[in-house]
């Protein structure tokens, strides 16, 4: 790969305002009027999840820039229970317990210095710039650097101040690639803080991926820069009243091929990839359980009894004819989905014809055909995975295409499903296949069954989507769930 030589930032583009984020802006709308319900229901759940929340991205910034590494059941453990040095044994990292929770605290000090900015509306300038990168790297003495005869050597860390010296790294093909100047950090600074708040009423993944792409690309510190941008990240995101995202240590190389697709002007990929964190964020903040603890101070029958009263009164004031019209969204989608998968059948039969005689159809499933339990356990147990909430008291709708050849038959299920405890007007879809063996084509009894799910990510959609908007965005998620599925029953054959 050819050197990447520094060219000064530039303003947000029309071109990166047209990253297609159709599907999550309904989904920012619902979400902010689900949270006052939150606030209402499970003040005490929703500050947990949040605080659990900044613990997990104050531990996976460390570990992109690999400042330590931490295996993933301490990881947990940390989460759950705050930044407890009692909790890292010597085995479970590759530096010091006692310093690894001082660089944790230091990392989750950092988005709380972002918390109370947002509370206090107070502005991005140099000064806080300087005390986020001081805060970050308080127990960070030394960073590497590289002398004029190319040898790697540890230098002083200057704290809450620009860099005096070039810092531009090697890549592993041994090209440079080349940051801004010292000279020039100064001005290139000033233009990015100048030019944010004209962004205020864009979309604030796109902003929140432009911000975060244009300071490294400025790299104004000699070190941590990359977890200041990830602060800057969650400051426009909570601004805008969303949720912070964390990019975690399996999502690196794709968040690092993101930035550098975005210094040759290809900032989609960033963006998309924030859109799909800050949406998986909504999905569980949403499952939270507001059931889930019952105060010390109530016995259990008033607990339950008040806990009854308040949501009979809550679901009284709910708009939810409103919300429910998200199902006739979920009918729309079905339908399209129907056509799609009616489509794509038709293209493989002539393929699978040359190896037996296939049996193939598309069927609807739903409340309208008195079969909308139908795949309750898959849908389930795949949202527990990801830790949401499937919530079965509302409709569920599905649509459903079967293949079958010789003795292997594939079930491929597209599942539309509300998302959270309550009511709250957001469904996704998510897609999967059972693959079957028999005996022979007569014998009706599989002899095995493999169950797969095929969308890596949930497609999310809320009563104020428009079908129109988000059908080519749908088209493309159908299509790749499906690939996967075909693929493995091809396999199969």
């Amino acid at each position: 790969m050819a050197d990447y030589n520094w060219k000064p930032i530039n303003r947000l583009s029309d071109d990166e305002r047209k990253t297609d984020l159709a599907a999550m802006r309904p989904l920012y709308e619902n979400w902010r009027a689900s949270k006052k319900r939150l606030q209402e229901t499970s003040e005490a759940q929703l500050a947990e999840f949040n605080r659990r929340l900044i613990r997990r991205l104050s531990v996976e910034t460390g570990i992109l820039e690999r400042l330590y590494e931490l295996d993933v059941g301490t990881t947990e453990a940390l989460v759950a229970n705050g930044f407890l040095e009692d909790l890292v044994s010597h085995s479970s990292t590759n530096i010091e317990p006692a310093r690894l929770i001082d660089i944790l605290r230091d990392q989750e000090a950092a988005v709380q210095l972002i918390v109370d900015c947002v509370a206090k509306n107070r502005e991005l300038t140099k000064g806080l710039l300087h005390e986020l990168h001081t805060i970050l790297t308080r127990h960070q003495e030394t960073t590497a650097a590289v002398d004029q005869f190319g040898n790697r050597l540890e230098i002083p860390l200057l704290r809450g101040k620009f860099k005096e010296q070039p810092n531009n790294p090697k890549r592993p093909d041994g090209s440079l690639h080349q940051y801004c100047p010292p000279i020039h950090v100064d001005s290139e600074v000033d233009n990015l803080l100048a030019w944010l708040p004209e962004y205020a009423k864009e979309d604030p993944i796109i902003v929140a991926a432009w911000l975060h792409h244009r300071f490294t690309q400025i790299h104004p510190y000699q070190d941590g820069n990359g977890r200041v941008a990830r602060a800057l990240t969650t400051l426009v995101l909570l601004r805008a009243d969303l949720l912070p995202l964390v990019v975690d240590r399996d999502l690196r190389a794709e968040y690092i091929k993101a930035l550098e697709l975005a210094d040759q002007a290809q900032l989609s990929t960033l963006a998309e990839i924030f859109a799909r964190l800050e949406r998986n964020a909504i999905l569980q903040a949403l499952s939270v359980d507001a059931d889930a603890e019952i105060s010390s101070q109530k016995s259990l029958t008033s607990a339950v009894i008040g806990s009854l009263a308040d949501k009979f009164g809550k679901r009284r004031t709910q708009k939810v004819a409103e919300l429910r019209q998200v199902n006739s969204v979920a009918v729309a989608l079905r339908a399209r989905a129907h056509l799609l998968l009616e489509k794509s059948f038709a293209e493989i039969e002539p393929t699978l014809s040359q190896v037996g005689e296939p049996t193939i159809y598309v069927r609807d499933g739903g409340p309208d055909s008195k079969t909308a339990h139908w795949y309750k356990y898959e849908v389930v147990q795949s949202a527990r995975e990801a830790h949401r909430f499937a919530n079965f008291a509302e409709d569920h709708y599905f649509v459903r295409g079967l293949i079958r050849v010789n003795t292997e038959r594939l079930t491929f299920v597209v599942s539309f499903h509300h998302v959270g405890r309550d009511l709250t007007g957001i469904m996704e879809a998510t897609a999967f296949s059972k693959l079957e063996s028999y005996e022979d084509s007569e014998d009706r009894e599989s002899l095995s069954e493999r169950f797969s799910l095929c969308s890596v990510e949930p497609f999310v959609f809320t009563h104020r989507t428009d079908v129109n908007e988000i059908a080519d965005a749908f088209g493309k998620w159908i299509d790749a769930a499906l690939a996967v599925a075909v693929k493995d029953y091809g396999d199969r054959l």
